[in-house]
C-alpha cells in the first residue's frame, strides 16, 4: 500500500501523537500508581506451610524441600514475604510435633543440604524462613527421654518432669481439658508403675523441665544453631504458655524474655512468634520475651461476625487488642490469621459460602496486624477435624496433570470434585487465587492498610455495617463491609472518593453508599 505525501505526514503526526499521550498516560501511571512494599515483619505476610503435604519432587507420595523450593516463584506470585514451615524436624509421627532430633530434618523431606538450598533460594527472593521450634517437650523416642526413663540416677533423668506416684494419685485422673489441648492425663507411666513423668498434650510428649539450668543451655545452643549454622531468619514458638506449668506465668514471662535476650545475641533481627492459646489478658504479658503473638481473639471473633453478621464485633475487639497490647509494649507485631492447621479450615467453618469467604479475606487483609495464610486457603481449600485432614495435599491442578501432588493420605475434602485446582484458577479473574492476589497487593501498595492505625467511627451504624478507618502519615483509608445478606445503605465521611477496592455489588450517590449482601469497599482519601 503506498501513502501520498499529506497522508504520510498525518500518519507520522497521528503516530508522534499517539506515543505522546501513551508516554503522558505512562508517565501519570507511574506517579499515582503506589509502590509494593515488604513490610515483614511488622505487617509483612507469612505462608504456613505443611511440607508433607505441599508439593512431591521425587514421586514417593510425600512433600519434601525441593518440591518447595520448586514453588518458590509461586509463594512470590501470591505476595507473601515469608514462609512458616510446620515441624520439619525428625519424628516418628506425621505431624511431627514429637522431635527426636533438634539439630536434623526429618528424611522423608530431604537431606539438610536440601534445606539449604531452600534457604537460599527463598532469601534470592527476599522471602523469609521461619521454623516451627517445639521446645515445651520432646518426643518420647528423643535419646535424652530414653536415656531419663531408664532410671532415677540417670543423669538425663532431670531434663524431664517426675513424681513418684504416691505424691499424685489426686492428679492421676484429671478430667479438664484447655483450649490448646483436650488430653486429661498428664501424668503418664513410662511402665514401672513407680515414677510418672508429666506431659501436659501426651504421653508421647514428655515435657522438659526448665527449672533445671542444663535444659535451658541446651535449648539455647540449638537456637543457635539454626539461626548461625542453618541460616534460617526466626521461630514460631510452639506452646509457649505451657514451659513452666499454667500456675507460673511469672516463670514462662521470664523465660522467653531470657530466650529472646539469648536469641538476639546471636542474631539482632531474629524473628519469634508465639503460641499462647488464650484471651487477651492471658496473652500479653508475653509480649516483653515474644514480640509477635498469634491473635487468636481475631480469629474466632472474625468467624462469629460472620455467622451472626454482627459487624462492629471484631473491628471494636481488634481495637481492643490493639489497645491493651500497646499498653504492654508499642512494638508488638500482632500476628493475625483466619485459619491453621489446628482449626477446620475457614471456608467450612463458612458453611462453604463463597461470598463470606471472599469478605472474611478482604476483611483480615484490611485490618491491622502481620497476617498468616494457611497454605490452600488461597484457592478455598477444605478440611474438618481430624487434624489429618485439616492438613491434606495441595491441589496444583487437576489429578491427572499434578504430578506433584502429595499422597501420603487419602483427601476427605480438598478433593478435585470440591476445590478448583490452582492451575485453573489461576485463569479466572474472579477465582479465590487472584482475589488473595489482589487484596496482598493492595495491602503492601499503601502503607495505611499495612502499618497503619486503626481509628473506628463516631456515628452508631447498621448491625450489618463493619467500618473502620486506617491512617499512616498523610495518607487515610476508610474500609467499609456489609457482613450481611440484605443491602444496607451508609453515609460516607468526607473527603473518600477514591475506590482502591471493591467487592459486590454497590452504588454511589450524593454521599450515599448502598452495599449489597456481603459487599465491601475501601476508599483512599
Amino acid at each position: 500500500m503506498t501513502f501520498s505525501f499529506p497522508n504520510l505526514i498525518m500518519k507520522r503526526n497521528l503516530l508522534t501523537i499517539s506515543i505522546l499521550a501513551l508516554a503522558v498516560f505512562s508517565s501519570c501511571e507511574k506517579k499515582v500508581a503506589p509502590e509494593v512494599k515488604n513490610y515483614w515483619p511488622q505487617a509483612g505476610v507469612t505462608y504456613e506451610i505443611f511440607v508433607q503435604s505441599f508439593y512431591d519432587s521425587n514421586g514417593d507420595s510425600i512433600g519434601d524441600f525441593n518440591g518447595v523450593t520448586q514453588k518458590l516463584d509461586y509463594v512470590k506470585e501470591l505476595g507473601a514475604n515469608a514462609i512458616w514451615f510446620m515441624p520439619i524436624m525428625p519424628s516418628p509421627t506425621y505431624h511431627k510435633y514429637d522431635v527426636t532430633d533438634y539439630k536434623a530434618v526429618h528424611p522423608d523431606y530431604g537431606t539438610m543440604e536440601d534445606f539449604k538450598n531452600l534457604l537460599d533460594e527463598a532469601h534470592k527472593r527476599d522471602i523469609k524462613i521461619v521454623v516451627d521450634l517445639i521446645i515445651n517437650h520432646t518426643g518420647s523416642d528423643h535419646p535424652w527421654f530414653l536415656e531419663a526413663k531408664s532410671g532415677r540416677d540417670n543423669p538425663y533423668r532431670d531434663y524431664y518432669v517426675w513424681a513418684q506416684k504416691d505424691t499424685i494419685a489426686d492428679f492421676l485422673n484429671k478430667k479438664t481439658i484447655t483450649l490448646d489441648s483436650d488430653n486429661i492425663r498428664q501424668w503418664h507411666d513410662p511402665g514401672q508403675g513407680e515414677d510418672f513423668y508429666y506431659g501436659f498434650f501426651w504421653g508421647g510428649m514428655p515435657d522438659l523441665n526448665f527449672d533445671n539450668p542444663k535444659v535451658r543451655e541446651e535449648i539455647y545452643d540449638i537456637g543457635r544453631f539454626w539461626l548461625e549454622e542453618i541460616g534460617v531468619d526466626g521461630f514460631r514458638l510452639d506452646a509457649a504458655k505451657h514451659i513452666f506449668p499454667d500456675d507460673r506465668p511469672l516463670d514462662n514471662h521470664g523465660f522467653w524474655k531470657e530466650f529472646r535476650s539469648k536469641m538476639e545475641a546471636i542474631k539482632p533481627d531474629v524473628y519469634l512468634v508465639g503460641e499462647v492459646y488464650d484471651k487477651k489478658e492471658i496473652v500479653a504479658p508475653y509480649l516483653p520475651g515474644l514480640p509477635a503473638l498469634f491473635n487468636f481473639d481475631f480469629h474466632y471473633t472474625l468467624l462469629e461476625t460472620m455467622n451472626t453478621e454482627n459487624g462492629m464485633l471484631l473491628a471494636k475487639k481488634q481495637k481492643e487488642v490493639l489497645d491493651f497490647y500497646q499498653a504492654i509494649t508499642p512494638s508488638f507485631i500482632d500476628a493475625t490469621f483466619s485459619s491453621n492447621h489446628d482449626q477446620p479450615r475457614i471456608l467450612n467453618e463458612l458453611g462453604s459460602d463463597s461470598k463470606k469467604y471472599k469478605q472474611a479475606i478482604s476483611i483480615l487483609l484490611t485490618m491491622p496486624g502481620a497476617p498468616y495464610l494457611y497454605y490452600g486457603e488461597e484457592i478455598g481449600m477444605l478440611g474438618l477435624k481430624p487434624d489429618e485432614h485439616i492438613r491434606e495435599p495441595f491441589l496444583w491442578d487437576i489429578k491427572a496433570k499434578d504430578t506433584g501432588r502429595a499422597q501420603w493420605i487419602k483427601a476427605k475434602y480438598s478433593k478435585d470434585s470440591t476445590v478448583t485446582p490452582l492451575a485453573q484458577q489461576r485463569m479466572d479473574p474472579n477465582s479465590y487465587f487472584n482475589h488473595y492476589k489482589n487484596l496482598i497487593q493492595l495491602r503492601n501498595s499503601y502503607p495505611a492498610l499495612a502499618v497503619g492505625s486503626l481509628t473506628l467511627p463516631e456515628s452508631e451504624l447498621q448491625k450489618t455495617v463493619m467500618a473502620y478507618f486506617r491512617k499512616s502519615g498523610d495518607q487515610e483509608i476508610f474500609v467499609v463491609h456489609n457482613v450481611g445478606k440484605e443491602e444496607v445503605e451508609i453515609d460516607l465521611p468526607a473527603g473518600f472518593k477514591a475506590v482502591i477496592f471493591s467487592l459486590g455489588e454497590s452504588e454511589e450517590k450524593a454521599g450515599k453508599l448502598k452495599l449489597s449482601g456481603n459487599s465491601s469497599r475501601v476508599y483512599l482519601k
